[in-house]
């Protein structure tokens, strides 16, 4: 087996698409416009796009403008730092609004994950209004305002109207300028539900590409045919399955059916992209559905190709809505998590390198027990072999991972978790050897070839740390994690002592999970 990981083409000499994928993912855009002739036209083209209407309607005749406090939404909502950012601009007499997932977040009562501020104020000019501000980016250049240890995301206007030069239409009669303005800026973004504009001051959401709906429907929905606007940027398929999964939405038929046909066109994104989405789909609480959603539309194969051969070797089907022990894992996980307090990105590293150990030889559940109990203390085995004597509970029998019970005294209990330390590390190191992830789904002729690698390799030491503890035990002098409150702040820069804590809770609550129905 192996998995979708990696330090990347320099050090792995292995690392290679063959030519005939690259020439297949290169004609992509060619081939996706011939395909549209399969597709339900009338639905593409009007029902399931917002920028072609039907015949005889006017632009602009279903824009919405609503009111925030009517949809439940009050200022305190928004996080200080931004708040600072949006006083400090409409001081200077510029309009300023929160656009994007932040708006669709709020409306749903839930945490936002970050906020972004559009602004009709130039760059150069919010760089004057802050003290610790700077411009970033150079294809669509952006600002950063650092509010203490908070970095807000400041765009303006007129750069995403040099950045665009794609021509939406003539204002219609009755369209004031601003309005005009707001509704070119949205016609440029991905999804409808991203696609809403809040201004704060005047306590109005505007919008123009039918949002609102999409949120009520609980759909994910491209502003224009995604058959185009997933061509034009590929991310966005990796983006509408991260919010879907997060949202718990479904998808439009034309997004969904674009997603299926164009997937291999993710592999056109560079590596350090494949990280940032796969980051952004399992370190923030929606781990389990997001993986569920990838081997739903046949993506899996392409970005973790273990995970992708371990669902087939388990029968999943492409729609189950059985667990296995993979999901379990980052089910416990995802209720440690949320957007707005997510995991350093070993975390889910070691996790995915974990559960290969145990798929690759299934364990006593007590040596499994046992180990995470020696990473929680900071790998005094001893003390978790003590500990381990106390559990009375029943383990969970419905995993193949987890072996039947042994009668093993205490020093073949601590062998075996030596060795199945070993064995996560031997584990982990497999998964960054391209050649070892292009022999994962070699078994299953129809499953698309990959042999793709993202994580560099300070990443991987990262997470290899995690499990040293158990190798070197108290001759190693790692410090354990004192109380069983999680400190998000530090969980989310990657310390060991939280990495190592949060990994425990999840391992143990899925070998030994509350409900005693899953026996």
């Amino acid at each position: 087996m192996a998995i979708g990981l990696g330090f990347g083409s320099s050090c792995h000499p292995h690392f290679r698409l063959n030519s005939s994928l690259l020439r297949r993912i290169s004609n992509v855009r060619m081939s996706c416009v011939a395909s549209i002739e399969t597709i339900d036209e009338p639905d593409e083209f009007s029902t399931d796009s917002v920028i072609h209407q039907k015949k005889g309607k006017k632009i602009g005749s279903e824009w919405k403008k609503l009111s925030s406090k009517e949809l439940g939404i009050t200022n305190s909502m928004i996080s200080k730092p931004t708040r600072i950012v949006l006083n400090g601009l409409k001081r200077k007499g510029f309009d300023v609004y929160l656009v994007g997932g932040c708006v669709r977040d709020l409306i749903l009562k839930r945490p936002p994950k970050d906020f972004d501020v559009l602004t009709t104020a130039e760059l150069k000019e919010v760089t004057r209004t802050f003290s610790w501000c700077e411009i970033v980016g150079r294809r669509f250049p952006i600002c950063h305002v650092h509010v203490g240890d908070d970095i807000i995301e400041v765009s303006s206007f007129s750069t995403s109207a040099r950045n665009h030069s794609v021509d939406y239409g003539e204002r219609h009669e009755g369209c004031d300028e601003k309005d005009f303005i707001r509704w070119r800026n949205c016609m440029q973004r991905d999804l409808t539900i991203n696609g809403l504009i809040f201004d704060p001051y005047a306590n109005t959401i505007y919008d123009y590409v039918g949002g609102i709906n999409d949120i009520k429907k609980a759909k994910v929905r491209t502003i224009h045919p995604a058959s185009f606007s997933l061509v034009e940027d590929c991310a966005r398929i990796l983006r509408a399955i991260r919010i879907a999964a997060r949202l718990e939405f479904g998808f439009s038929r034309d997004t969904a059916r674009s997603i299926k046909h164009l997937a291999h066109s993710v592999l056109l994104l560079d590596k350090g992209r494949h990280l940032l989405e796969v980051n952004y789909m399992l370190a923030y609480g929606s781990a389990e559905p997001s993986l569920r959603l990838l081997w739903r539309f046949g993506i899996l194969e392409l970005l973790l190709p273990i995970q992708a051969a371990y669902f087939v070797r388990d029968g999943f089907k492409r729609r189950d809505k059985k667990s296995n022990m993979l999901l379990s894992l980052f089910s416990n996980m995802d209720k440690l998590l949320a957007p707005d307090r997510p995991c350093h990105s070993s975390l889910w590293i070691a996790i995915l390198a974990f559960h290969m150990a145990l798929s690759d030889r299934p364990r006593d559940p007590l040596v499994v027990a046992v180990f995470s109990l020696a990473i929680h203390n900071g790998g005094d085995i001893e003390e978790a072999l003590s500990i381990s004597n106390k559990i009375s509970k029943p383990h969970a029998k419905i995993y193949h991972e987890l072996s039947e019970p042994q009668d093993l005294d205490r020093k073949a209990l601590k062998k075996q978790v030596l060795d199945l330390g070993v064995s996560v590390s031997k584990a982990l190191s497999n998964m960054t050897d391209s050649y070892y992830v292009s022999q994962a789904m070699k078994s299953y002729p129809k499953a698309p070839y990959s042999d793709l690698v993202f994580v560099p390799l300070n990443l991987y030491l990262k997470a290899l740390k995690i499990f040293e503890c158990v190798k070197q035990g108290k001759d190693g002098r790692f410090v354990a994690k004192q109380g069983g409150k999680i400190n998000y702040e530090l969980l989310g820069m990657g310390s060991l002592q939280e990495v190592r804590h949060v990994f425990a809770r999840i391992v143990f609550d899925t070998v030994y999970p509350l409900d005693i129905g899953c026996d």
